[in-house]
């Protein structure tokens, strides 16, 4: 007799809010941090071997939602995630996402993952782990420019990867600055609350902008930023939206992740189709140069890609191997017979209407 239970195909792996604090809590957030980096950083070293593709925007006027998907040929995955600004207001987050990994071999999931604090996690990692790449050496000050819920990971990633030891914190909303000053007590750094953005860049070796609205802005103008910093710009991720100043890029040597991607969406979107940029994972294979003077100013119009959230459910797939932070959920159909899917409905059905189940 046919058992009415999920069959042996039908669970996968569900990694909730509440799994994914708590693995994060059994990790630690510098070296989840780290080892995410070097997730992101070991599938930059195989990017010839994934699709690519520019993600596929749905664009409103209160703003944005994606699909990012990619495959190295064994695994595939996507994200789905939004950006909308005035989410905040009614009490809402301006990014939520969740993602999916799955077998190529088969088309079946194996993960199913939430992925707010995923993708808050994985962009902090990406933009430290190409940080270290392009950064002055002996950098130990960063301005993070823009306060909001990607912040407090912005700056532990970049003091566990790169090691920077002082942030230079502002918003123009203090109480955003106030609640990251407040976050990052006892975590060892040095923490400035800033009136200005002038007075947060004065001494930085790094400058971080992130900023959510959807529009073109000056968060950096030129006279803002001097000779032989490393700018880490996150905030530009869609089309309308920049946060630097033109004559900032045209000083700059531009490294980007995914050009397609990235001149319809980031600060390049300001220049000419044809400017000059560098891929990542040219430097990172020592294809490309990275940071070649002491004055030279490097820039990372980052974006955000798919192989980036790729690689961070690859990673927390691979820890719940040995952690139990997951849920098994009835997703897919599985009859015992492959090609009879009504007769499971109709065995349903009949234990139903028995009352036996």
């Amino acid at each position: 007799m046919s058992s009415l239970l999920p069959g042996p195909n039908s669970l996968v792996p569900f990694v909730s809010v509440d799994d994914m604090m708590r693995l994060l809590i059994d990790i630690g957030t510098e070296r989840m941090l780290c080892e995410l980096a070097d997730a992101i950083e070991e599938d930059f070293r195989r990017w010839e071997l994934f699709d690519k593709t520019p993600r596929v925007a749905a664009h409103s006027e209160k703003g944005v939602i994606e699909l990012m998907p990619t495959s190295d040929g064994e695994a595939y995955g996507f994200k789905y995630v939004n950006g909308h600004p005035q989410n905040t207001r009614s009490g809402r987050q301006t990014v939520t996402a969740f993602g999916v990994l799955a077998d190529v071999e088969t088309g079946y999931p194996l993960l199913l993952s939430e992925m707010t604090l995923l993708t808050a996690l994985r962009t902090a990692a990406t933009s430290a782990m190409v940080a270290k790449h392009l950064m002055p050496k002996n950098a130990h000050t960063m301005a993070m420019i823009g306060n909001g819920a990607q912040a407090e990971f912005q700056t532990l990633a970049f003091k566990a990867v790169c090691g920077i030891q002082r942030v230079q914190l502002f918003d123009i909303d203090r109480h955003a600055t106030a609640k990251v000053a407040r976050n990052l007590e006892g975590y060892g750094l040095e923490v400035i609350s800033c009136q200005t953005a002038e007075e947060a860049v004065q001494g930085a070796e790094i400058i971080t902008t992130c900023t959510a609205d959807k529009q073109y802005a000056t968060i950096l103008s030129d006279n803002m930023v001097g000779a032989g910093v490393h700018i880490n710009a996150i905030g530009g991720d869609c089309p309308g939206k920049t946060e630097l100043h033109r004559d900032i890029l045209t000083r700059s040597d531009i490294f980007v992740e995914y050009p397609e991607q990235t001149r319809i969406e980031g600060e390049i979107q300001q220049l000419d189709a044809d400017h000059p940029v560098t891929e990542v994972w040219q430097v990172i294979l020592g294809r490309a140069a990275g940071r070649t003077s002491d004055s030279q100013i490097t820039l990372f119009d980052s974006v955000g890609f798919a192989t980036e959230d790729f690689s961070a459910l690859r990673y927390v797939r691979k820890q719940l191997k040995t952690r139990p932070f997951f849920t098994n959920i009835d997703l897919l159909a599985d009859p015992d017979d492959p090609r009879d899917l009504f007769g499971m409905v109709a065995r349903k059905e009949q234990k139903l209407v028995q009352g036996l189940v």
